[in-house]
């Protein structure tokens, strides 16, 4: 008999469900986030269990990586495509936890990607780092709009970063030179933080086909060449570049069809508004994934 389990994963507990081939409740139960407890829980189930989806918005990693290991077939749910019966009144946990293993039963199950553990802790390290990056970013236009607006002067930016020397001017109260010192400390800081993150980063990886590629391209460099390339993660799990596309929350806009000879009225009946010119990310995933 296939068994097919669900958790409802929560910040501090999970609700876990397993139900077999007739949508039979096996087994439901609220579990602290504990990964010995959660094994223990299924393993007189092992060897019926087809696989266990999970779903979660932020704190899985522990719970799949551990049911992996643990030589578990594991389903992440795709939280944004899960949609609960039309018209349903009532739902809670254990209801949410029995439709998700129903819909691995049924084979309509949404999924997204895994992705490896390996070279996840290098992806997210690198997330920080643009989270850094755009603090800093606050903190220089803060700076540089607040140095302006008492004296008229444009600061640049690079001067602000530390990347270039200049003159600062001279603030007019005490109140407001405190208030540019914190936001130039913040920046050396986090200038800092971000240098060490970089310079670790390009301690670890490798290089590969894709990251050269992308060093090609104007205005790309090691950094934001690594971004691209662990965020992207294993291309070949695309079936297709719309799909790439879809992934990176781009659409790639067809042709527009040619205006046409009639009147105005009728025109407007059987041609839709122009649509706007793709953005440029749209540009760069369709020249980059079309064959020559």
């Amino acid at each position: 008999m296939k068994l097919y389990s669900a958790a409802d994963l929560h910040s501090n507990n999970h609700f876990l469900s397993i139900i077999d081939e007739q949508d039979k409740r096996i087994l439901e139960k609220r579990l602290p986030n504990d990964l010995a407890v959660t094994l223990k829980t299924l393993e007189p189930y092992r060897a019926e269990l087809v696989g266990v989806a999970v779903e979660s918005t932020f704190n899985w990693y522990w719970l799949v990586d551990g049911l992996a290991e643990a030589g578990y077939s594991v389903k992440l749910v795709n939280t944004s495509k899960v949609r609960q019966y039309e018209g349903l009144k009532y739902a809670d946990d254990r209801h949410d936890a029995f439709w998700l293993a129903q819909q691995m039963r049924l084979g309509i199950l949404p999924t997204g990607y895994i992705y490896p553990k390996e070279q996840r802790a290098v992806r997210d390290l690198l997330r920080e780092r643009r989270r850094l990056v755009r603090q800093r970013t606050t903190h220089v236009l803060t700076t540089q709009s607040t140095i302006w607006r008492h004296t008229a002067i444009r600061v640049p930016s690079k001067v602000i970063l530390g990347e270039k020397e200049a003159p600062w001017p001279e603030l007019p109260d005490r109140n407001v030179k405190l208030g540019v010192q914190a936001h130039r400390a913040t920046i050396k800081v986090l200038t800092k933080q971000i240098e060490t993150i970089e310079a670790t980063l390009l301690k670890q990886v490798k290089t590969i086909p894709e990251y050269k590629i992308l060093l090609t391209v104007p205005g790309i460099g090691p950094v934001i060449a690594w971004t691209i390339v662990l965020e992207a993660g294993d291309l070949g799990r695309f079936a297709n570049v719309g799909h790439v596309a879809s992934c990176c929350r781009c659409a790639l806009l067809s042709p527009i069809s040619p205006v046409s000879p009639d009147t105005s009225a009728v025109r407007s009946r059987k041609y839709p508004p122009a649509r706007p010119a793709p953005p440029r990310r749209c540009i760069a995933i369709r020249a980059s994934c079309t064959p020559p």
